[in-house]
């Protein structure tokens, strides 16, 4: 009885060990600027790709190089806002990174930063006046000359296994002395997705 017990229980840790084989999950390291579509939804490539774009385009237009021959220097842009009011959650923070990088890489403008991250170097700076010999002097940032807002908007349009997602990102720079409008661009991004026997 003991002997077809141990047999029992070791064809059990026999079948066990090849079904956990057999679900094993592989993971491997790829270069980060090979695209990886698992999906029709927005990914860290049209992030990368839409703020490049963009960004060219932004900063191919008059504004900068006027700016710059009537004040002898670069100027410098502050992100406001970035709306995400497409149909899914998107890590609007990465795309908004893009976007800094991007301004910063152009060589034709400098980046100022705003909101939490402005609010944080503040607070640094006061405890800088009251613990440090060489403190940094409030007073003294460089005020944003141009104001960069946008949104990412989608539309989605399935019918049985067949589905077209488009989004379309828009963006706008405003002069912060004299309100005018001087850039205005908008990138449209339109994916397939066709599911087999097997999809969802």
């Amino acid at each position: 009885m003991l002997t077809t017990m141990t047999r029992l229980a070791t064809l059990t840790m026999i079948g066990a060990a090849l079904i956990t084989t057999g679900c094993t999950t592989k993971v491997a390291r790829v270069d980060t600027s090979e695209e990886i579509a698992l999906s029709d939804q927005w990914n860290a490539k049209d992030s990368e790709l839409v703020a490049n774009e963009m960004i060219t385009d932004m900063v191919s237009f008059p504004w900068a190089s006027e700016f710059e021959l009537q004040n002898n220097r670069r100027p410098t842009v502050i992100i406001q806002r970035i709306s995400n009011k497409s149909h899914e959650h998107i890590a609007v923070d990465t795309f908004v990174n893009d976007i800094k990088r991007a301004i910063i890489r152009s060589g034709k403008a400098s980046f100022v930063a705003g909101g939490e991250e402005r609010d944080s170097l503040r607070e640094e700076r006061r405890d800088q006046e009251l613990n440090a010999k060489d403190a940094k002097q409030m007073g003294q940032e460089k005020a944003a000359d141009f104001a960069l807002s946008g949104s990412i908007n989608s539309i989605v349009d399935e019918e049985g296994k067949k589905r077209v997602t488009f989004y379309q990102v828009d963006m706008k720079l405003i002069d912060m002395e004299s309100n005018i409008e001087v850039w205005n661009g908008q990138k449209k991004i339109q994916k397939y997705q066709k599911r087999d026997s097997f999809g969802f």
